[in-house]
């Protein structure tokens, strides 16, 4: 399941960026777009690897803190880093009554986590175990250079589409001077591929959601805690919100602002019924004795 997980994941982040590809070619018709595409493709991957954690980290005003201010929560995380097998990650603190968390970071040598002061007031201990063992999880898989570099490509493809559409419309763009003014190009500038790389940028999301809940269950052997926290977070998180850049929805465990119905397309999150079976599934495995690989207890 782990190594299917990371295949669609792979798969979807070439699809977007040969989106990006796709978008430069149609602009200018030859194979100068092409070369277009790949350097703002590179270019957008590169600034994402770099960048990313610092933009999350500012985008919810969190601040560091430091085992003298916070020696449970720290000892705390490094028990379970390394349950997880990694470096212990920095700690941020999020100024919000709004119980979330989310990791940020370019790998596992260069992360950090970061917890609402909500989430660390309201959890027992055994369900906030299970929270920093979801985000460690993402930290040891490196699903937040995965996230980062899906969000910024996506974005990157929205603005693109707008700028080389009105360069096509106005300046030449190609060698021969020809003006990139196919209609069809122009429509999938501006409409169909802003709303191809969302999707797939959401499916990313939400299959790597699931590879960290399974994470969770491994480092910590209780499946369940991860189920009542996410139960809490979600009944929670829908009465008070987070407020930050909702571009950075997809790093939080759990986002409040998640709908049923037609707006599951739109979701950065699997639902989280689905999320509390699969656990419950893993926790019945558990309990009969038929550990699955990815669950069996670390060295």
């Amino acid at each position: 399941m782990a190594g299917m997980n990371q295949f669609k994941t792979l798969a979807l982040l070439a699809l977007l960026s040969g989106l990006i590809v796709l978008a430069g070619y149609l602009l200018t018709g030859n194979e100068q777009g092409l070369y277009y595409g790949l350097g703002f493709a590179a270019l957008s991957s590169f600034g994402s690897w770099y960048y990313s954690d610092r933009a999350a980290l500012a985008a919810f005003q969190a601040q560091p803190t430091s085992r003298e201010a916070a020696p449970e929560l720290f000892d705390r995380i490094a028990k379970l880093s390394d349950r997880a097998g990694i470096p212990m990650p920095a700690v941020y603190l999020v100024p919000s009554e709004s119980p979330n968390a989310f990791a940020t970071g370019r790998d596992p040598n260069h992360a950090a986590i970061a917890l609402t002061e909500g989430i660390i007031n309201l959890l027992p201990a055994d369900e906030l175990d299970a929270v920093i063992a979801h985000e460690l999880t993402h930290v040891r898989n490196r699903d937040t250079l995965t996230q980062a570099v899906a969000g910024t490509l996506a974005g990157s493809l929205t603005y693109l589409g707008r700028i080389l559409t009105l360069g096509a419309l106005y300046f030449p763009v190609s060698r021969s001077g020809r003006r990139g003014s196919n209609p069809i190009a122009i429509l999938f500038l501006l409409v169909v591929a802003p709303l191809a790389a969302g999707l797939i940028r959401m499916a990313i999301s939400r299959t790597r959601e699931y590879a960290a809940d399974a994470g969770a269950a491994e480092i910590t052997q209780n499946p369940l805690a991860l189920v009542r926290a996410l139960e809490t977070l979600e009944a929670t998180g829908q009465k008070i919100p987070i407020h930050g850049n909702p571009a950075f929805s997809q790093m939080f465990i759990v986002n409040p602002l998640s709908r049923e119905g037609l707006m599951t397309l739109f979701m950065t999150h699997p639902p989280t019924q689905d999320r509390i079976q699969r656990l419950k599934e893993l926790s019945e495995q558990l309990t009969a004795g038929d550990v699955p690989t990815a669950l069996s207890p670390s060295a």
